[in-house]
């Protein structure tokens, strides 16, 4: 299991669902369904947090202010930082389990010695972008939310990178794609972080695990002739890294040659001395 070298996050201890969490000097609790294990809540900062997020039984849930948390905060991985804030479904603002990806791609575009260009799709608040431009790399951030395209760019500017070569697209991941395809545009490089599940702009139900094939093959016409990666997250239970590893080797190494790898990423828990598993990743590369 790949795991991230954090220093201003923690995950302190986990138990009965949920977890224990130091997001710079801020102490959240979030539920979490893998915590299938109710151990002994003995470290005493289980009974100081700043805040807990609670379920609702109809759904949903919201946050239980318990100390002082700032409405917007920074933490730092490296030369990069965040600004967090408890949003509505238990969120801060980053996965910081990503880590480990976000320092794969820096080193593989630092390594290649040339320009490279990125798309990050379901770019989120745009800590993979962020990692990409800090290795040097031309990007193109796509997310269908206005909201979180604005959060990517002042998180650019908290680390000094807004003047870097970025393009900041609200769009729907898919149609751009199948636009840039006609376009004849291409990436050295291309990050995908899905969601597991969503609904369409007609209503219409949307399953990673029955799009994720379709969604890959749209997306290898974008590969330039010399590509150095593609890399897929999953947060979906039914799809297992090794299944996405399989999808990357018969859509793009079959094509590119190249090298594949999948697993689980995840966060050490400093109470235990485990690892919690926090999702999977795939990644193709070149050799």
């Amino acid at each position: 299991m790949r795991i991230s070298n954090w220093k201003d996050y923690e995950l302190i201890d986990t138990s009965a669902g949920e977890r224990l969490e130091r997001w710079g000097k801020v102490i959240l609790i979030r539920p979490d369904p893998q915590i299938l294990w109710d151990t002994p809540k003995k470290n005493p900062l289980w009974e100081k947090a700043d805040a807990r997020y609670r379920r609702s039984s109809t759904g949903g849930g919201s946050w239980q202010e318990l100390g002082s948390v700032p409405p917007v905060w920074s933490v730092r991985y490296g030369n990069l930082k965040f600004r967090l804030k408890t949003m509505g479904f238990k969120h801060t603002g980053i996965f910081p389990e990503q880590a480990v990806n976000w320092d794969l791609v820096m080193g593989l575009i630092q390594k290649a010695n040339r320009p490279v260009r990125v798309l990050n799709l379901f770019g989120y608040t745009g800590a993979a972008t962020l990692a990409c431009l800090k290795a040097g790399a031309e990007v193109c951030h796509v997310d269908a939310s206005k909201g979180m395209v604005a959060w990517a760019r002042e998180n650019a500017a908290e680390s000094g990178l807004s003047d870097r070569p970025v393009r900041w697209l609200v769009d729907d991941c898919r149609k751009f794609v199948l636009r840039e395809q006609r376009r004849g545009n291409n990436y050295d490089g291309i990050i995908m972080d899905p969601p597991s599940y969503g609904r369409g702009p007609g209503g219409e139900v949307w399953k990673l695990e029955e799009q994720i094939y379709t969604l890959i093959s749209e997306c290898v016409p974008l590969l330039s002739r010399n590509p150095l990666f593609f890399l897929v997250n999953s947060y979906t239970a039914g799809l297992s890294p090794a299944v996405m590893e399989y999808l990357l080797g018969v859509l793009v190494a079959k094509r590119f040659g190249g090298k594949l790898s999948s697993g689980e990423i995840g966060l050490p828990v400093t109470q235990s001395g485990l690892v919690l598993p926090c999702g999977g990743t795939a990644v193709w590369q070149a050799e």
